[in-house]
């Protein structure tokens, strides 16, 4: 299991030394990555990509969740009003909170894609002012370590702390 590193890099030189730094203490380059204002050269870094910029990730999960709920309500209303065969009672109610759940994770996600993502609202500051945003998923036995080295090789980095979680896909 990995939990993910927050630190705030003042600049651009300072963030690909720390990459540098990440790379030799093992960490491989798909866990690392950076987040910067648009338009801020990103060469040398691993950027984050849509699935860390975006709550499209927690948009699916919400509506996966809601559209299998409203696909079981339907399907029992359904059930109750039309299917008078009770062989199909079941499958109508089940295949109902599955096709809710599906057209629930996917509008959900497409509209997911287009919201910055909730978990780095907390960092938006810094990023308007300049700042380089460094997320780095690290194991969780290494988790002291990392973050022990990245504080004493790095003192102009801001350790923001760890995330509680991250999720399965970013």
């Amino acid at each position: 299991m990995r939990r993910r590193l927050y630190f705030i890099m003042p600049d651009l030189a300072s963030a690909r030394k720390t990459m540098d730094d990440l790379l030799l203490a093992r960490i491989e380059e798909r866990h690392i990555h950076f987040l910067a204002k648009r338009g801020t050269p990103m060469e040398g870094l691993n950027e984050a990509n849509h699935l860390q910029k975006s709550d499209l990730v927690h948009g699916a999960q919400v509506g996966l969740a809601l559209g299998a709920l409203l696909g079981f309500v339907l399907g029992g209303v359904r059930v109750m009003s039309l299917v008078t065969d009770d062989r199909w009672q079941l499958v109508t109610v089940l295949g109902s909170g599955l096709i809710g759940a599906l057209f629930g994770a996917w509008v959900a996600s497409m509209v997911g894609v287009a919201v910055p993502n909730s978990r780095l609202r907390q960092f938006a500051q810094a990023i308007d002012q300049g700042r380089i945003l460094l997320m780095a998923d690290v194991p969780e036995h290494r988790l002291d370590e990392v973050r022990a080295l990245l504080n004493a090789q790095h003192p102009e980095a801001e350790d923001r702390g760890i995330d509680p979680h991250i999720p399965a896909f970013p």
